[in-house]
């Protein structure tokens, strides 16, 4: 289910997957199938993952890379989780072929 909520995203951020959710910050995004896509590879890595430990893994990954760079941002692009939805958001039969767990393969790439 996809919901639009204009100030609930900070700066440029403008989605966010939050089981069973997909969170855009206005109506036009509905038809970005690529930023969709990127949403979804998420909702699949929460239920992969059984929702409560992604959020965890997702959180304790950004703190160590936000360390490792002395940067949010740049820690926040190089999540794994991050790393696979772009680096396969523009493929729209993705998440037919994905297979469980992919996003591990991106943790030291």
């Amino acid at each position: 289910m996809i919901l639009v909520f204009r100030h609930f995203f900070y700066k440029n951020y403008v989605g966010l997957s939050l089981w069973p959710f997909i969170f855009l910050k206005n109506v036009s995004l509905k038809e970005d199938s690529v930023l969709i896509n990127h949403e979804k590879i998420h909702l699949r890595q929460q239920q992969e993952l059984l929702i409560f430990p992604f959020y965890i893994l997702y959180l304790l990954e950004w703190l160590l890379r936000a360390v490792w760079y002395m940067d949010s941002y740049r820690a926040y692009q190089n999540i794994s989780f991050e790393r696979e939805a772009y680096v396969n958001e523009d493929q729209m039969d993705y998440l037919s072929k994905r297979k469980c767990f992919s996003f591990i393969k991106y943790l030291y790439r």
